[in-house]
């Protein structure tokens, strides 16, 4: 594969995210403590600070929860992308995850029930994206 955006940069803390992505199965931390989960991936809960962390399947639905249409070039790998959606996604367990949605920007509204896809853009890199349902 010949992908030339800039891609994720893969630590210790978050490798477990990245490749549970490469496997086509979403794992994010869940605090052992409180019980919820989080995004980004970090060595600690947000919510309670507890460092007692589980990694655990989510299910890959959830919802818009705010998005906005790019018409300006910022970043010349994608060119050919605009224009092109940054949307944030509230998962159903919760966090909320940066991606993108596939398929029409003006179709695009907030509350939108959507799904996880995958899109192995390396043999490295998987990222997530999103599909409406």
């Amino acid at each position: 594969m010949d992908y030339k955006k800039p891609l994720p940069i893969v630590t210790e803390t978050n490798r477990p995210f990245w490749d549970s992505l490469k496997a086509h199965a979403m794992r994010l931390p869940q605090c052992d403590a409180c019980g919820k989960f989080h995004a980004p991936p970090r060595d600690f809960c947000p919510h309670c600070l507890s460092d007692k962390l589980t990694w655990k399947p989510v299910q890959g639905t959830g919802e818009v929860y705010s998005f906005i249409v790019m018409h300006q070039l910022y970043d010349k790998t994608f060119a050919d992308d605009v224009p092109y959606n940054v949307t944030m996604v509230k998962l159903d367990e919760g966090p909320r995850l940066v991606s993108n949605v596939r398929g029409p920007n003006d179709a695009i509204r907030i509350g939108d029930r959507v799904k996880l896809v995958y899109d192995d853009v390396s043999a490295e890199i998987t990222l997530h994206r999103f599909v409406r349902l």
